[in-house]
This record gives structure tokens, sequence and C-alpha cells, in this order.
């Protein structure tokens, strides 16, 4: 269990976390327990007991973090709930990232993709530096629509802040991470207040989450609503700003696979062409992309960007002749299942051709799995693919320095943030 409050929480966000799994799951098996970021827990790394947790006995397992997460983000979020309310919520959050309402905001994401690609022309660039600019903007125009440029600045300013304590230990005394963290989140709470004060005076209908979440009917306090939009944020900017910088090094890593990847993408462009189509994405264009959603697909399997998820027993759980007890954390271990060669084969290799075939159930879960899995994972997907698409058919581009490491805090990711040279295609 390691050091007292501590625990292995240093042995497990200093190094790479499969040989932290692996050294564990060699010595006690598929299941073991640990103690990280102050809470006793429980790891399982087979697909047969991350569906138990996750899905036919989801009732015994309550979502959760550890408590300098749900602090920061609020405990009124979504992640934190089951049961009804969870239910409402994630109706809302659904209503805001099905397919019908992210085609109405298809044109606004390609916009911002140019945009930031043209910012990105002739320089050296960070990329997931310059990734997390690209979703958060996508985020917030999501939940806040076309007038989240009005608050964009401040918005960013003090999230940056507050992902700073992401991994930091609840110690909120001046001076810490943590501290800072939660200063900055008071502040963003102000923020959305006002927001919401000033759409409440113009008593306008909004066709977003935000609008979704104010709904009258609904009945959420301005609590709730702060901590699900905060808590939406978190969900929709690291982890697909992750995604895009593994596509960009795979994509780079593997000329084959970026060559197709161009060639269905051009073929886009030629068809609109030829049948005197604005060019345009549409939301019908990103159901042309097998081979791009085959990339997202392995991308996502090979990085494993979230390692695990936290559940917490909500009594005591007898399972594989094993007592977990209740208030203790469950980690389904996404990493080694989709990392283990009993699930696919060479696995360390990226090959998005095995996506030609489904996977086995249960062994491929990017988003989760059962009634918390991501109910976000439609819009990543599509500013992924609208993002590849003009890259891909319009700018080359280069590693700089070398990128045969990976940095874990908190997501997996290439060395130094993958530093790229873009330049455009002559």
């Amino acid at each position: 269990m390691g050091w007292p409050y501590v625990g292995e929480t240093f042995q497990l966000y200093s190094q790479n976390p499969n040989l932290f799994f692996a050294s564990k799951v060699k010595k006690y098996g598929s299941i073991f327990k640990t103690h990280i970021l102050g809470c006793p827990c429980v790891m399982i790394s087979s697909p047969e007991a991350a569906k138990l947790v996750l899905v036919t006995k989801s009732n015994l397992f309550k979502p959760t973090f550890p408590a300098s997460k749900e602090r920061m983000l609020g405990k009124q979020a979504i992640f934190f709930h089951q049961g009804e309310y969870h239910a409402k919520l994630r109706k809302l959050v659904l209503s805001a990232f099905m397919p019908e309402s992210i085609k109405n905001i298809v044109p606004d994401i390609e916009s911002i993709a140019i945009s930031s690609l043209k910012s990105w022309e002739g320089k050296l660039i960070t990329t997931f530096q310059e990734m997390k600019t690209y979703t958060f903007n996508v985020a917030l125009l999501s939940i806040f629509g076309k007038d989240e440029v009005l608050y964009r600045e401040d918005l960013k300013r003090c999230y940056y802040n507050l992902e700073k304590g992401y991994n930091s230990m609840p110690i909120n005394t001046p001076g810490t991470l943590f501290y800072k963290a939660m200063k900055a989140r008071k502040e963003l709470a102000q923020i959305l207040a006002k927001i919401m004060s000033l759409r409440r005076q113009t008593k306008q209908d909004y066709n977003n989450l935000l609008g979704s979440f104010m709904c009258d009917h609904e009945r959420l306090t301005d609590e709730q609503i702060a901590d699900n939009i905060i808590g939406v944020i978190f969900a929709a900017r690291d982890t697909t700003a992750s995604v895009l910088t593994w596509i960009i090094k795979y994509l780079a890593e593997n000329p084959s696979v970026l060559q197709s990847v161009t060639e269905e993408q051009e073929a886009i462009n030629k068809s609109k062409e030829e049948s005197g189509e604005e060019k345009v994405l549409t939301w019908a264009d990103t159901k042309k992309m097998p081979i791009t959603t085959r990339v997202i697909q392995e991308t996502l399997r090979v990085a494993s960007i979230l390692s695990f998820t936290f559940r917490e027993a909500v009594q005591d759980v007898e399972f594989n002749g094993y007592l977990i007890p209740k208030g203790w954390k469950v980690l389904p271990l996404f990493r080694n299942i989709h990392h283990s060669p009993e699930n696919f084969r060479d696995p360390e290799k990226f090959d998005p051709s095995r996506f030609e075939v489904a996977p086995k159930p249960n062994t491929f879960m990017p988003f989760g799995n059962g009634i918390h899995s991501c109910p976000g994972n439609e819009l990543a997907k599509t500013e992924i693919l609208v993002l590849v698409h003009h890259l891909t058919t319009n700018y080359r581009w280069s590693m700089v320095g070398p990128q045969n490491e990976i940095q874990y805090a908190p997501f997996a990711l290439p060395q130094n943030g993958l530093p790229i040279k873009l330049s455009l295609k002559k």
C-alpha cells in the first residue's frame, strides 16, 4: 500500500503506468490493492471484471474521484452521481451532444480548426499546448454557443490555473497548487454566474449545453449548473487534445497510414468539386472517413489516454473470492486491457487495420462503458475528424527533437508535448 497517506501516488504518476501495473499484475494477479491520491484502491485488469464494475453491477460501484478532484470540479458534477439526478444530467448533456445537435455546429468547428492551423503555419509549435487551445475553444462553442468569444480569455485563464492542481494532494493552504486551483475554481463559478444572469435578462433560447441546463422545467440550481459546466470542460479538453497529439505523432511515424488518410480526405474534397458543392465540411462528410476513424480508434487503444477510471464500492462486495470493502475506490485499468496480448495481437504495434474487425466485447473502452460512459464522445470524434481533414489535405509536418520517451502528468503524452514544424503543402 506504500507510504502513509501518500501511498503509491508518486510511483504511479512518475513513470510509465504500464510498468507500475505490469509489476503489480505479475506479483499479485489481475486484481490487486494499492493506495493513491489519498485513497485505498482495488485495481482490476480483466475485461470481465471491468464489465462487472461498469455495467452489470454498476449499482454497487458509484462513480467517484479522489477528494482533490471532487472539490475542484464540484460535488454536483455528473461524474460523482448515480440514480435519478445522474439520469437527468446525462439526458441534458446528451441532448446537447447528440448528432442532431452537433450537425449544426460542424461549420463552426471547421472554422476553429482552419484558424488554428493557419496560426501554426511555419512555426515551431508544441502540439499538445496548441491542441489544448483548439479543444478548449470547441468545448466553449458547444457549451455557450457563438457568444463564448466574449468570455473566452477569462475562462481560459481561470481554467489553466485550475488544471495545474489536477493531481495535487488536497492541502488547501496558501502557496500550494491545490489552493491556487480552488481559488481559480471560485472565479470560474463567478464568471458562469455572470453569464447565466445575462442570459436570464435577455430571455433568449439557446441551443447549446448551457441552454439545456438552464431550461426552467429542469430547475437545476446555479451551483449545480456551474459544477457541471466546469466538469464538462475538464472532460472535453485535455483528453481530446492528447488524442490529437498522439494522432499527429503516429501519422508522422507511419507514412503508409498517413498516405491512406490523406487520400481518403482528398477524395472528399474532389467529390465536392466534381458535384459543385461548397467545400465546407458537413456531418455527412465525417461519415465518409472510415480509415481516419480507424486511426482514431487505434490511437485511443495504443495511447490509452485514460489509464483507468474511478469507482467506489457502496457496500462490501465479494468478487472472485476477494472482499472489496465499502468505501474503497475500484479502478478498472483500461490501459492494461487495451495492451493485453490476449485482447489485441502484437498490442504495442500501431495498426489501425485491426479495427476492420470489431474487437472482442469489453476489450476496447476508450470512453468507458455502461451508463457512465462519456456522453461527449461524438463531439470529440467530430472535432478530431475535422482537424485531421484540413491538416492532411493542406499541411505537412515534421517532429522536432527526440520522440522516444513518454511523459505522464497526468495524461500519457509524447516527449515535451510533441514539438513539430508545420508548413503548407506546395
